[in-house]
């Protein structure tokens, strides 16, 4: 039965030390995202440090009482050690000592007003104890210390001489300890100087008291912590005179309540508590700075809105420039058709013979050299058909200096705005802006500078090589038709002088056929010409074509890239405030997240507390 009930106990406490590290764990989680929580509450991270406390301490037991009551004395009695803390006749300490395990004795000392001291009592395997500073008003500093700190104990002992019990100093620590909620025994120490007479008639006493002032009576010990020591002999402690000592009280005490469910779940259920309603203060936070962010985001999407808007009308712009270029090739395309067609018009057809009849015998190249002259150029010449291409650099150059102007006002634009929000921030946010919102102080136009030599050599392609390209097919062209008149034209001599002269008498009938049919070849080779030209009209305008595109193509390269820099610079210049919404989003996020992952884990952990000390039906 015993074997039962010690399983049972160690698995109670196995399961509560569990649950009581998880805990830890979740609120030192939190006391890493509290902090990085705008507009919480100070207050609040101060609440979830006294959680951790909570949490990482299995069970708190505070001694208060004045100076020289015997505090230090009765803690050095319970862990059998007579110098473990300092005891004396005036106030000793003016900072709070917890007394907790450790495998060796050590104290450490904190830059706040708490020092810990590590001690391998099996005492301290179930409780930690604190020692505080005397109570009395004339140590103020000591008041307010141990005041501070007395919200964390599960229970209170107020300790007092069993000469000096229930003094007016001592009513108002009651009182005191009546406002904080806390279970209060009242220990009475140096009992071993009354009689057993006097012993009773002073716990009456102040039994009598605590009702009036509490409102009920609390548990009240009478203690030597003299004969505590005493009991603690050559490392053996006596069981009698420990008994005696009325120690063994406090150390029934914690046996109790370490052993009552009820008490445990309520000692886990304090720090998760306080883990609750902070999270739940810093939720609220996080979902208003949220509501606030919305409005910063407002701003980016507006931005975002106004950087789309200001790169199409950019695009824009380009668009209009490209029109313009077209218009530009088109109106070569089409006089230089014209050209074509004045060349290789019917009308011209035996001024051709006679030209192509010149470049076959070689006369037309001495001709042009000396003329320094070309049929080709000169008709393109007469339809001013370069005169588009020559303009292109014109409507190119204004293409430049209009993407800059409009990214100059347009960064000017948004440069204020970005100023005027970043002013309207909360000054809390507003710290937290990271360099300043400015314009460029330069601006660079390399990349519609660069390409220009690339436009020349498509502007001197359609102005030189293929005018030098029309120049020899319309040579060829003419030396074909004029070879193929000569070959008709020697054709009907031979027949004419097979024929003795005459085609009309009745045995030269097949002659003048054969005439008949000669001329009619010859004039349709005349046909020759305009047909060739409308052929290469139609080359002409499709490769101008090829290089209207080719041109566009070009400089649209160009000026995406120089509407891309000219984007990145309006960027850069409004940076710290997109920066800002752009952190702010994230964090706001990631706190969330954390936030509501915490507050999932809270709702674990209470379920296991509940469900702490219960038996499990077998499966």
């Amino acid at each position: 039965m015993n074997l039962a009930i010690e399983n049972v106990e160690t698995k109670l406490a196995l399961d509560y030390e569990a649950i009581r590290r998880r805990e830890y764990e979740l609120i030192t989680h939190l006391l890493e995202v509290l902090p990085k929580v705008d507009n919480l509450p100070d207050d609040r991270l101060g609440q979830m440090r006294d959680a951790l406390f909570h949490a990482d301490h299995p069970f708190l037991v505070v001694l208060v009482g004045p100076f020289s009551s015997g505090k230090s004395s009765i803690l050095n009695a319970l862990l059998g050690q007579p110098d473990l803390l300092a005891v004396g006749p005036v106030p000793t300490t003016d900072r709070i000592s917890i007394l907790r395990w450790g495998e060796h004795p050590e104290r450490m000392s904190s830059a706040g007003e708490v020092d810990t001291v590590f001690y391998p009592s099996p005492l301290l395997q179930k409780v930690s104890l604190v020692d505080t500073p005397g109570l009395e008003s004339i140590f103020k500093k000591h008041e307010e210390t141990t005041r501070k700190f007395l919200h964390r104990a599960d229970v209170v002992l107020l300790v007092m001489l069993a000469t000096q019990a229930m003094t007016a100093r001592n009513v108002e620590y009651l009182q005191t300890l009546k406002e904080y909620g806390k279970k209060v025994i009242i220990v009475i120490n140096q009992a071993d100087l009354l009689s057993a007479e006097e012993a009773e008639t002073v716990r009456e006493y102040v039994l009598d008291q605590s009702q009036t002032v509490m409102g009920y009576k609390p548990d009240v010990w009478l203690v030597s912590a003299r004969q505590g020591l005493a009991a603690h002999r050559d490392d053996e402690l006596d069981k009698m005179a420990w008994k005696a000592s009325g120690l063994s009280r406090i150390e029934e005490y914690v046996d109790d309540q370490l052993n009552d469910v009820a008490r445990l779940r309520q000692k886990l259920q304090t720090p998760l508590q306080i883990a609750q309603n902070v999270n739940q203060t810093a939720l609220a936070s996080v979902r208003a700075n949220q509501a606030a962010l919305d409005s910063y985001q407002g701003i980016a999407s507006n931005i975002e809105q106004q950087l789309g808007a200001q790169k199409r009308e950019q695009e824009k712009i380009v668009r209009e420039t490209n029109a313009e270029v077209s218009d530009k090739f088109g109106a070569a395309a089409m006089r230089g058709s014209e050209a074509i067609q004045d060349i290789f018009r019917l009308g011209q057809a035996f001024a051709s013979v006679w030209r192509g009849l010149l470049e076959l015998v070689g006369l037309a190249g001495l001709l042009r050299r000396g003329s320094g002259h070309s049929y080709i150029r000169n008709a393109f010449e007469r339809r001013k058909a370069f005169e588009p291409i020559q303009e292109l650099p014109g409507v190119v150059g204004k293409l430049a200096p209009r993407l800059e102007g409009k990214d100059i006002q347009d960064i000017d634009d948004l440069v204020k705005y970005a100023r005027r929000e970043i002013d309207a921030l909360p000054s809390a946010i507003q710290g937290k802006v990271i360099g300043s919102v400015q314009p460029p102080q330069k601006y660079d136009r390399t990349a519609l500078q660069e390409v220009r030599p690339a436009l020349d050599e498509l502007e001197d392609e359609a102005k030189q090589v293929e005018t030098d390209r029309l120049e020899q097919t319309l040579r060829n062209a003419l030396m074909y038709l004029a070879a193929f008149e000569a070959i008709i034209m020697i054709i009907i001599i031979f027949v004419l002088l097979a024929a003795g002269g005459s085609l009309f008498l009745p045995e030269n009938q097949g002659a003048l056929i054969a005439v008949i049919v000669a001329v009619g070849l010859a004039l349709l080779g005349l046909l020759f010409m305009p047909l060739r030209g409308r052929l290469l009209e139609s080359a002409y305008t499709n490769r101008m074509l090829k290089l209207q595109s080719r041109y566009i193509e070009t400089l649209t390269n160009a000026a995406d890239k120089q509407i891309e820099y000219g984007m990145r610079l309006r960027r850069d210049a409004i940076l710290p405030l997109t920066r800002l919404i752009e952190a702010q989003t994230q964090i706001q996020s990631e706190q969330l997240s954390q936030l509501q992952a915490a507050q999932q884990e809270m709702v674990k952990i209470e379920s296991d507390l509940t469900a702490l000390g219960r038996k499990r039906l077998p499966l």
